[in-house]
């Protein structure tokens, strides 16, 4: 069976994925956010290890660290956690929640009474118009549910832009997308090949693109002809 990443880092046939990884098969649950956005992207960081900053990602990892450094804190019937390692061997990732909130169920005197996890994840940004975002979250929440051993049925993302909150319901359609986009992960990092550039919109947004220039590595034109273009040197 022809196993191969495209192009495009997509897998062209199914494979078996083990039905547990290891500690040394771990990889960061944020690279799958960096996956879904572009797999380009994500075998330069991952694979390549090439990482540049712009304004956009300044500000976010800026948002991270005052998170982190926040510790714990309890407010009435919740208690949060913030920073705390995640780890999921199902699905073969490991990381941080920028938050791990405890919801108080049930009355304390009872003996029924329990704390329901729930994680948040903190966003600079607005909404985005794929699943990046949504498949971050449930894997954490994935990974909360492997190492405490219980259900976590929903979590939160904060957008820095509109200020507010979106709850999101981990249904069995959005685990999946999760679970298939670990094993992608795997597979392109595995393969220790970075797809082909192609340019599209969202490139002029990405940190890397000055690393990339897909205009340049996305197409069959020279990189002299691009150059001459580039510097009005072209009749």
């Amino acid at each position: 069976m022809d196993n191969r990443l495209d192009k495009t880092g997509s897998v062209n046939s199914p494979i078996l994925k083990p039905a547990l990884y290891t500690e040394e098969d771990l990889l960061m649950i944020s690279a799958l956010q960096h996956l879904l956005f572009c797999p380009r992207q994500c075998a330069l960081i991952h694979i390549e290890q090439q990482w540049t900053e712009n304004r956009f990602t300044a500000e976010g990892r800026i948002m991270h660290e005052r998170v982190d450094e926040a510790g714990k804190e309890s407010r009435g019937r919740i208690r949060t956690v913030f920073g705390l390692p995640l780890r999921s061997l199902q699905l073969g990732l490991s990381g941080r929640a920028d938050a791990v909130e405890y919801h108080r169920q049930g009355d304390e005197s009872s003996s029924t009474h329990f704390w329901q996890p729930f994680p948040v994840e903190y966003k600079r940004g607005k909404p985005k118009k794929n699943d990046s975002d949504l498949v971050q979250l449930c894997a954490q929440a994935i990974c909360l549910e492997e190492m405490l051993t219980c259900s976590v049925p929903e979590g939160a993302i904060y957008y820095g832009k509109p200020r507010r909150r979106m709850t999101v319901v981990f249904d069995e359609t959005l685990r999946q997308k999760t679970t298939e986009t670990a094993f992608r992960l795997h597979e392109l990092l595995g393969s220790g090949r970075t797809p082909q550039a192609r340019y599209e919109k969202k490139c002029d947004s990405c940190s890397l693109l000055s690393l990339c220039i897909p205009k340049v590595t996305g197409t069959s034109r020279s990189v002299q002809g691009y150059l001459a273009k580039a510097f009005n040197l072209e009749s």
